[in-house]
């Protein structure tokens, strides 16, 4: 996109409203990325949890999420005022853009620094650090690289663009993984490579065919402005993915690779019910933005609580009912964990109103009120896991308990967000 046409793009207060007809277009290219994601991703997923053995895939996948929790570490959290411009001041994405870039830049070595220090106290013993580095630094460099491509092209209602995007991410990780099951050799420490690689090229692509075209600026007075939202954004992503992706690590730590296998397994098909509500909670988000107002009824609030509660959890009966069929439909690793899925039952729709919920406090600008609540969920996350994790219970009765752990975070989420929205919105 041209400078010129930046500076042309219709502000705020010039966008006339929206028909329920064009909302249903927007939401419609918006999700036809993640719908397809979701296809792709299941190749992927079924070529790297059959070919790693299971407590390979338990390490790959833990390790992946500390390279999530460091990507919203890196840039300190800019990228959120560089989406939030996107969406109300798009002829300012190139000074923001630099500022986005500066703050990476300069968040690498702390981000370096504790990558350091997780290897060396949770998997020194379980994998190399060159593997380690290799998986966490391809989320933290390349799959944080495309996200802004992403969330930039959706700030600007390119849906369209951005759902290409998706795809075309998850179709290159698809790829690597068949490269992996083709390896004459394939073992942990060589998909780390595979990945690396792989992922590295993907990020350049994306970034040289599917970013703004604008000349980079670097104004000082950006981080003055901008840092409060940046930092508390960071801090709330940083302990929303901790709470995300702790209880991978505490199985690790309490039960072992295996049944950190058969977690990272379930809990990834757990997140393929997230799919439509995070596009859903995205544009919500965004009008949130612009009218921080619109969810003060209570019946549309209770009706788009329900709504995600009822499709989140016929999702995953509807997934659960498929391997009832066919367990090995995605392949025998898988299939050892499928019998566990619905002891989850419960899981996907409390997980998914915690994030909507995350969606409403961000739109509305109260992003201390979101970073304060990621902290008392995380930790009562970890504290409840590890209870439950040092019971000396199997698997199939720890996974049933697994929903109160959750029901008891979806209630002090519900309790802290609609408190919050009874405050006025703060405009950032």
């Amino acid at each position: 996109m041209k400078q010129a046409s930046l500076n042309s793009a219709p502000t705020l207060a010039h966008r006339s409203p929206e028909t329920a007809t064009q909302l249903a277009g927007k939401y419609a290219r918006a999700f036809s990325g993640d719908g397809a994601r979701v296809f792709i991703q299941l190749l992927y997923f079924y070529l790297v949890a059959n070919t790693l053995t299971i407590a390979e895939f338990g390490l790959f996948a833990t390790a992946s999420s500390v390279g999530i929790v460091l990507s919203r570490l890196s840039g300190f959290g800019f990228l959120s005022p560089l989406y939030r411009i996107a969406t109300v001041k798009p002829h300012l994405i190139g000074a923001y853009t630099g500022g986005y870039i500066a703050a990476v830049a300069a968040s690498l070595p702390l981000v370096a620094l504790i990558g350091w220090g997780v290897h060396a106290a949770l998997f020194a013993d379980a994998m190399t650090l060159v593997a380690f580095a290799l998986i966490v630094a391809t989320e933290v460099l390349f799959w944080r690289t495309l996200e802004v491509v992403i969330n930039v092209n959706k700030g600007l209602e390119r849906f369209g663009r951005a759902s290409l995007i998706i795809v075309f991410g998850f179709s290159v990780k698809a790829l690597a993984a068949l490269a992996l099951a083709l390896s004459p050799a394939p073992d942990l420490a060589g998909w780390a490579q595979i990945y690396f690689v792989s992922q590295g090229a993907m990020a350049l692509v994306g970034v040289a065919l599917f970013y703004p075209r604008l000349r980079l600026r670097l104004p000082l007075r950006l981080f003055g402005r901008r840092i409060r939202d940046a930092l508390s954004v960071s801090g709330a992503e940083i302990l929303f993915y901790l709470q995300n992706e702790l209880d991978k690590l505490i199985v690790l730590s309490l039960a072992g690779p295996t049944a950190a296998g058969l977690y990272a397994i379930v809990m990834r098909l757990v997140d393929l019910t997230a799919m439509p509500v995070r596009t859903f909670s995205m544009m919500l988000a965004q009008r949130l933005m612009r009218r921080p107002q619109m969810l003060d009824s209570v019946r549309m609030r209770a009706g788009f609580e329900a709504g995600i509660f009822v499709l989140s959890t016929l999702g995953l009966v509807a997934m659960a009912a498929v391997f009832s069929f066919k367990p090995d439909i995605l392949g025998d690793n898988v299939a050892q964990a499928a019998p566990l899925l619905i002891a989850v039952l419960f899981v996907p729709a409390l997980r998914n109103l915690i994030e909507y919920q995350s969606e409403l406090l961000y739109g509305r600008g109260q992003t201390v009120t979101r970073l304060v609540l990621y902290a008392v969920i995380g930790s009562l996350k970890a504290g409840l896991m590890a209870v439950l994790l040092t019971r000396g219970l199997e698997p199939s009765v720890w996974f049933v308990w697994v929903n109160a752990v959750f029901a008891l975070l979806y209630a002090v989420s519900f309790a802290v967000t609609y408190r919050a929205m009874a405050r006025p919105a703060l405009r950032v």
